[in-house]
């Protein structure tokens, strides 16, 4: 049974390492496309008094397409924003658990979102309309919106996955355990901790 996980857990592996690679790939490239897009409008506007008549439409799709292709890579980092009051209040055996709950619940919120916007870039796409200075179909511009939350849902599936299959750890992504500590409360434990050991030394 353990093989048989251990053999899984690799298979889910490489074929997560393809995806990370190609969000990386779309996510970089992007930031490429769109700073080169907006040193060219500026240098275009200031020193040969044109600016490119698509430049701002073009940012606009490359920001929609980071920010949502870049939200499935960021949950598989564990580097989403985590709201942790009441999880760091649950005792420690229970918090695999608790994660568990959470990566369904937001898995499942996710792929809500993916099957609303596919619907969406359906109905854009049926009316046939296309962006005002490039004259593409608009429903391309809205394409990341559904993979990002579609690839987000993955993410947190496979997170509540690692947390039922492998109870070594609480993990907050498939590979990312929840070992994250707060340089201001650690620094102030330390300090506070060499200041109690000091104390029988100074009554000395």
């Amino acid at each position: 049974m353990e093989q048989r996980v251990h053999e899984n857990r690799g298979a889910l592996v490489r074929l997560d390492d393809a995806v990370a690679w190609a969000e990386a790939a779309v996510v970089g490239l992007s930031m490429v496309v769109m700073a080169v897009n907006t040193i060219a409008n500026v240098l275009g506007r200031y020193v040969f008094a044109h600016s490119i008549y698509f430049s701002e439409e073009l940012n606009e799709i490359l920001m929609v397409t980071v920010t949502f292709v870049g939200l499935g890579y960021v949950t598989r980092k564990g580097r989403h924003i985590r709201m942790s009051a009441v999880y760091d209040m649950v005792p420690a055996g229970l918090r695999r658990w608790l994660m568990v709950v959470i990566a369904v619940s937001t898995a499942a919120a996710m792929f809500l979102l993916a099957w609303h916007a596919f619907e969406y870039v359906q109905k854009v796409a049926a009316r046939g309309r296309l962006t005002p200075s490039m004259q593409i179909p608009l429903w391309i511009g809205y394409v990341g919106v559904v993979a990002g939350f579609l690839l987000s849902g993955v993410q947190f599936a496979l997170a509540a996955w690692a947390n039922v299959a492998n109870r070594t750890a609480v993990w907050i992504a498939l590979r990312e355990t929840d070992d994250y500590e707060d340089p201001e409360l650690a620094e102030l434990l330390a300090h506070h901790a060499t200041d109690g050991s000091a104390e029988p030394n100074a009554g000395a």
